[in-house]
């Protein structure tokens, strides 16, 4: 009789949320396939079916990242001055960073060797950049910024992410408040270089 086939979407949606958590809880090193399958509650042959490999796994916690993240910047409430709606967006993506410190590992910093994105995969981040460039297009078209908003948006994305990561590494500062200020401080910086004169 042959083996009834294991790849099922249950499995998969069980697989990701098993994989999200054994990261969130163990951290990279402790994402392992066999981890993954007993947190699902499936044999690692089955996960391996669905996923394929352990990069399988790893690539679906990577594009899950950029979901959530995408998700909750659009679910921002809409701001009537655009620096303030920049500057929630920034602080939206510190608090996701800080609250999923090794999600963001897989996201950005690739601490995993089998792992590389390809192109299809550096595309996960599209909803999450035209956020950003939408954000600082309306702060253009405003008047309040210089400058093309794609060139913006990425500097400001890739600043407030350096920031959020030296802040979950506690060079940041050693207490909230010298953190927050040197937090602000960065991006109201980075926002004032590119204010219309």
């Amino acid at each position: 009789m042959p083996r009834v086939k294991q790849r099922t979407e249950a499995l998969h949606e069980r697989g990701l949320a098993s994989a999200l958590v054994v990261l969130a809880e163990e951290g990279a090193a402790g994402l392992t396939t066999r981890a993954v399958a007993g947190r699902a509650n499936a044999s690692v042959p089955a996960i391996y079916e669905v996923f394929g490999d352990k990069a399988g796994i790893v690539r679906e916690v990577f594009f899950e990242g950029f979901r959530q993240l995408a998700d909750e910047l659009a679910a921002l409430p809409p701001q009537a001055e655009p620096l303030e709606a920049l500057r929630r967006l920034a602080e939206a993506l510190r608090r996701f960073i800080l609250d999923h410190h090794m999600l963001a590992e897989v996201m950005f910093a690739r601490p995993f060797t089998d792992f590389d994105p390809t192109k299809d995969e550096a595309r996960a981040g599209a909803k999450v950049r035209k956020i950003f460039v939408q954000h600082v297009r309306d702060a253009v078209t405003a008047g309040h910024l210089a400058g093309d908003p794609t060139d913006i948006a990425l500097l400001l994305f890739t600043f407030t992410q350096g920031l959020a990561a030296a802040e979950n590494a506690h060079r940041l500062g050693t207490t909230k408040p010298s953190t927050n200020r040197r937090f602000h401080l960065g991006v109201n910086t980075l926002l004032n270089g590119f204010a219309q004169s």
